[in-house]
């Protein structure tokens, strides 16, 4: 039991490596979390250096170029050409610096001091940076869609796609639900309010954020909204199920959501839906294609690129082992001539010492020879 205990934890908090809805969930978490910070630290800016230069909010409602320019700007009294050409580069457009320029001369704000300034100066410039970020985060969660469920990104777009999943927990919980439970995610509150007072329930939820029911007139927001709800229901079962997952079938059901709108607007008669899947897969089928061969292109590069490092590393060690073995050679060359010459060293002293001892013998055998004379 304990081990089934362990096993049944591991399974629920480890991440998928292959599918990467977990980090789209959190991406998207911290995007709207940063939405709601750089608004607030925005207003923040806007109502300390409104207390200097009070036009400018009325002048540049952006909320990143407003900040851009108080950066730049930052103490009136002292506004000349290069700030104007700096602000020309900001907000491409020549008119609204002249506003500007004219606004700074007739600006009824108060003068701060230079402390102050720089307070607002760095802060501005960390809300900066977090915009900044936020368009990187933004660039990021796309990139994460397209790889994870390009067909339900091609067709609501990478935010409300992304916001779906996060809702659901994942992908794979989003794929499970039906077309009703997709089209009401996000209004849980108004739904059940709606049961308990006996009232209309909600038409959508998050796919209200969706650009197809803004261009909905009002009598047809709520068919649009099922209808939509249906096509992403279909694109996150593809997305989920398939072996290489491709945007193909999130086109063809934009078109299709395109063409219902038509249809409710004109009464065109759009294509029937056998027909729009059936092209779809074709097409569908010659991008995986496609993919395959890039893959197994890669593949085959990178296993040749192993071997030709492999290779490298065993000449490498080759090389290696042969400067070993020439080395010990040396070494033991040298260690023999050493001995040797300690050998004919030590010869050439026993020789020595012998002639000496027999030129000994012979001067003490003369001088005997001489005694006895």
């Amino acid at each position: 039991m304990l081990s089934l205990g362990h096993s049944y934890s591991r399974t629920k908090v480890k991440f998928d490596v292959h599918r990467v809805d977990n980090m789209v969930i959190q991406s998207i978490a911290l995007l709207d979390q940063l939405d709601k910070d750089i608004n607030l630290f925005a207003m923040r800016i806007r109502e300390w250096y409104s207390y200097h230069f009070p036009e400018l909010y009325k002048l540049i409602p952006d909320q990143h170029n407003y900040i851009k320019c108080a950066c730049t700007i930052m103490d009136r009294n002292t506004f000349d050409e290069a700030t104007t050409e700096k602000l020309k580069e900001i907000l491409n457009d020549d008119g609204k610096v002249a506003e500007v320029a004219e606004a700074v001369r007739t600006s009824m704000g108060m003068d701060i001091s230079k402390l102050d300034l720089i307070n607002i100066e760095r802060f501005a410039a960390r809300v900066s940076s977090l915009i900044e970020y936020r368009e990187r985060l933004h660039a990021y969660i796309k990139e994460r869609m397209d790889s994870c469920a390009p067909s339900l990104c091609a067709l609501v777009g990478e935010q409300v796609g992304a916001r779906l999943i996060s809702h659901a927990g994942s992908l794979t919980s989003l794929a499970k639900y039906p077309a009703s439970t997709v089209q009401i995610l996000g209004a849980e509150k108004a739904l059940f309010r709606a049961l308990k007072t006996r009232s209309n329930t909600p038409k959508y939820g998050l796919l209200f954020h969706s650009t197809f029911i803004g261009r909905a007139s009002a009598k047809n927001k709520g068919r649009i909204s099922r209808f939509l709800a249906n096509k992403c229901a279909v694109a996150s079962r593809i997305d989920c199920f398939s072996d290489i997952p491709v945007s193909t079938y999130g086109d063809h059901l934009r078109q299709q959501v395109e063409d219902r709108l038509k249809y409710f607007e004109t009464g065109e008669i759009p294509k029937k839906n056998v027909e729009v899947m059936k092209e779809a897969t074709e097409e569908a089928e010659v991008v995986k294609a496609k993919i395959l061969k890039k893959r197994k292109k890669a593949a085959k590069k990178a296993k040749k690129l192993a071997e030709e490092g492999q290779a490298t590393e065993e000449r490498a060690d080759a090389g290696v082992e042969e400067e070993i073995t020439a080395k010990k050679k040396r070494k033991q060359k040298e260690d023999g001539e050493a001995v040797e010459m300690d050998v004919s060293y030590k010869d050439e002293d026993v020789n020595g010492k012998d002639e000496e001892a027999g030129k000994k013998k012979k001067k003490k055998h003369k001088n005997m020879i001489k005694n006895e004379d």
